[in-house]
C-alpha cells in the first residue's frame, strides 16, 4: 500500500522556498520519504524563475525572506500561474499576512514553521488530493470539449462507413486508446432479417471475414450483456459501451481496447465515454431517420452475410467444442433442434417460429462453453456451488448471441429454456406465460433427449419411462399443452429414430433434412 501511494505521490512536484537551508534540507528529506519529487531554493527571485520555467504542483514558501517577503513572491508567481497550489511557511502566527492577503493572493494555506513536520505532512497531503480533483475536473473538461467539437463531425450528412470511422477516431483521445470496433444494427433492413454492421480501427481495421475470429468467447458474452442490460462492461481487454436509441432500445456497441487509467479517474472516463457513446447513438438513429446511409445495398449484404457466416461458424465451433467436453452429451444440441422442430410444426407455429426452434435448439446450452469440464463430466452429484454454475449457462449462451442482431430473437429463447412453469427454474425463476412459448417448447424436447440418453451418473431411460416422466411434470415443470402435443408427436418416435440416423443427427453435423 504504501508503493502504491509512492507511486501516485511522484506524479507530483513541489518546491520549497525558504532562505534557511536546513529548512529546505529537512523538508527534502520528509517529501522524498513520502515519494514526492522535491525542489529547493533559497533564493526566492531564482525560485520564481524557475516557477516560471518549469511545472510545479505545489509551492512551500517561507513567508520572511531576503530580498522580497512571501506575499510579494506570491504576487509575482500569481501574474503568470494561477493554478500552483501554495502554502505558507511562518515563524509565528502573528507574523502571518492578514487574511485578506491571503484570500486575494489565492494561498490556500499557512502553517507555523516547527521541528516536527508532522502538520505540514497533512496540510501538503490535503493539497495534493484537492490538486488530483482539480485535474480531474480539467482532464473533464477536456473531454467534454473534444465531445463537444466531435459532435458536429459525426452529424455531418456523410455515408454511414465515414459516419462508424469518425466515432471510432473520435473516440480514441478521451482513453488514450489506439484500438476499436463498433458493432451496430440496421434498422433499415426488415425484423426477420436485421443486418449487423462492422467498422473497425487500430488493430480491428480488418476485413469482416476476420474480426470474429479476433473475439474469444468471453469477449462475445460481454457484447451480449452490454447490449441485454444496457450497461457498461470493464474487462481485462477494455470498455464495451452499449448504444441506446432515444427509446432506449441497443442498436450496437462500442469496444475500446485498454482504458489504462488509474482507479480514481475511472468514474471520470466511463462518465465521458457514456456521454459520448450517447450522442454516437444519436447521431447514428438520426443517419438511419433521414436515410442518409450512401453504402450501396449489396455491398451492406454482402458485408451482413460475411459477418453472419463467421460468426454462426464461430459459434458453431464453441457449439461443438462443447458437445466433444462431453461424450455422453454429443448430439444432444442436434436431437434437441430435431424433436423441436417436429414439435412446432406439429403444434401448427409459423414457419419463421420453426426456423427460430431450429435454430435456439442447436445453440441452446453454448453458454456451457465458459463451464469447467470436471463439472461437465462430474459422475457423482454436483454440489451446491457447482450446480450454481451449471444454472449460469442459458445466460452466459444469451449473452454469446446478444453480440450480434441476427440472433435477437433466438436470445429470450436460449436464455429461458430452463425455466419452470411453476417459477422454480433458472436464471430467472418466471413462471407460466411469462416464459416465452419457444423456451417452453425447447424446455419438454431437452428434458426428453437428456432422459433418453445415457450419461456418466446414469444410463439412459427408454421411451416409455419418458413419456411418464414428462407427464408427471405436467403443469410443474413444463407446459402442460406442449407436453401433450409432444406426447402426440413420439407416438413416431421409430420413424423419427430412423430418420436422425439416416441424417446422421448425433454423430455428425446436423443437416436440414427436416
Amino acid at each position: 500500500m504504501r508503493k502504491r501511494k509512492q507511486r501516485e505521490a511522484s506524479d507530483y512536484r513541489i518546491i520549497v522556498v525558504d532562505d534557511e537551508i536546513g529548512i529546505i534540507d529537512s523538508l527534502g528529506v520528509v517529501l522524498r520519504r513520502n515519494g514526492y519529487e522535491f525542489a529547493g531554493e533559497i533564493d526566492p527571485v531564482s525560485a520564481i524563475e524557475r516557477i516560471r520555467r518549469e511545472h510545479f504542483d505545489l509551492l512551500i514558501l517561507d513567508f520572511l525572506m531576503s530580498p522580497l517577503h512571501g506575499d510579494e513572491v506570491v504576487e509575482r508567481i500569481r501574474s503568470f500561474n494561477k493554478e500552483l497550489y501554495i502554502l505558507l511557511l511562518t515563524g509565528h502566527r502573528d507574523m502571518a499576512p492578514p487574511l485578506e492577503t491571503i484570500r486575494a493572493l489565492d494561498i490556500q494555506g499557512y502553517c507555523e514553521k516547527s521541528d516536527k513536520f508532522d502538520q505540514l505532512v497533512l496540510l501538503v497531503e490535503s493539497g495534493i488530493k484537492s490538486i488530483e480533483m482539480l485535474r480531474t475536473i480539467k482532464k473533464f473538461q477536456e473531454g467534454l470539449n473534444r465531445i463537444l467539437q466531435a459532435v458536429p463531425k459525426i452529424y455531418q450528412l456523410q455515408p454511414l462507413g465515414s459516419i462508424l470511422e469518425d466515432i471510432l477516431s473520435e473516440i480514441l483521445p478521451l482513453v488514450d486508446s489506439e484500438h476499436a470496433f463498433i458493432l451496430i444494427d440496421d434498422p433499415t433492413g426488415d425484423s426477420g432479417d436485421q443486418k449487423s454492421i462492422f467498422k473497425g480501427i487500430g488493430r480491428y481495421r480488418t476485413d469482416i471475414e476476420d474480426f470474429v475470429d479476433l473475439l474469444h468467447p468471453e469477449q462475445m458474452e460481454q457484447i451480449g450483456h452490454a447490449r441485454m442490460n444496457r450497461q457498461v462492461v470493464l474487462s481485462e481487454d477494455g470498455v464495451i459501451l452499449p448504444l441506446t436509441n432515444e427509446l432506449m432500445q441497443s442498436i450496437g456497441v462500442i469496444f475500446v481496447e485498454g482504458l489504462e487509467v488509474e482507479r480514481h479517474q475511472l468514474d471520470q472516463g466511463l462518465r465521458l465515454l457514456e456521454i459520448y457513446a450517447s450522442q454516437a447513438a444519436s447521431s447514428l438513429s438520426n443517419a438511419f431517420l433521414h436515410s442518409l446511409v450512401n453504402m450501396k445495398n449489396d455491398e451492406l449484404n454482402r458485408t451482413y452475410d460475411q459477418l453472419k457466416i463467421r460468426y454462426m461458424d464461430t459459434i458453431e465451433a464453441l457449439r461443438l467444442v462443447v458437445d466433444a467436453k462431453d461424450i455422453y452429451t454429443r448430439g444432444h444440441s442436434d436431437r434437441v433442434s430435431y424433436y423441436a422442430v417436429r414439435l412446432g410444426r406439429a403444434m401448427g407455429l409459423p414457419e419463421g417460429d420453426v426456423e427460430l426452434l431450429r435454430t435456439s435448439g442447436i445453440f441452446h446450452d453454448v453458454g456451457k462453453i465458459g463451464t469447467a469440464d470436471d463439472i461437465l463430466s462430474k459422475s457423482e452429484r454436483l454440489s451446491r456451488d457447482e450446480y450454481e454454475e451449471i444454472k449460469k449457462h442459458p445466460l452466459k449462451g444469451a449473452q454469446i448471441l446478444s453480440a450480434v442482431s441476427m440472433f435477437r430473437d433466438v436470445v429470450p429463447i436460449v436464455q429461458c429454456h430452463h425455466e419452470r412453469i411453476d417459477g422454480r427454474g433458472y436464471p430467472r425463476g418466471i413462471s407460466g406465460d411469462r416464459i416465452p412459448l419457444l423456451s417452453r417448447v425447447i424446455s419438454v424436447v431437452d428434458a426428453f433427449d437428456a432422459m433418453t440418453s445415457d450419461r456418466q451418473y446414469r444410463s439412459r431411460m427408454d421411451v416409455e419411462h419418458a413419456r411418464n416422466q414428462l407427464v408427471q411434470g405436467r403443469g410443474t415443470q413444463f407446459d402442460a399443452d406442449i407436453v401433450d402435443k409432444f406426447l402426440g408427436v413420439l407416438e413416431h418416435y421409430e420413424d423419427m429414430a430412423k430418420e436422425m440416423d439416416e441424417i446422421h443427427i448425433g454423430t455428425d453435423s446436423y443437416a436440414d433434412a427436416t
